[in-house]
């Protein structure tokens, strides 16, 4: 199986998670290849962020969804398309969570994969 993160941010965030406050927040697209299929998932990962060199995610605060799952492989214009749908997708995990992203407020730059 190859696994790609075709994005990922860090971003603050808010969320209390098993009594702990969280106030950065992990964002991720990751596609996975195996056999002639392709599987995206999106990926949402609230962490203590207690300073600003604090980037240590613990994932009991995490949830994920699949995007796309079928037939095919990897394609630029499916990244771009599922990229655009991320956000929504990740505003519903962070909801599912209790939690909150603050998109306007980037904790390190995007990349991409």
């Amino acid at each position: 199986m190859k696994t790609i993160d075709v994005f990922e941010q860090y971003l603050a965030g808010q969320c209390t998670y098993h009594g702990v406050g969280r106030r950065g927040v992990l964002v991720k697209l990751t596609a996975e290849s195996d056999a002639g299929n392709i599987r995206y998932t999106a990926l949402v990962s609230f962490f203590p962020h207690q300073t600003d060199e604090d980037f240590a995610v613990s994932y009991d605060a995490m949830a994920e969804e699949t995007l796309y799952d079928a037939k095919g492989r990897r394609s630029k214009k499916r990244d771009e398309a599922l990229l655009k749908e991320l956000p929504a997708a990740a505003d519903r995990l962070a909801e599912s969570l209790g939690g909150v992203i603050d998109w306007d407020n980037p904790l390190r730059e995007a990349r991409y994969g």
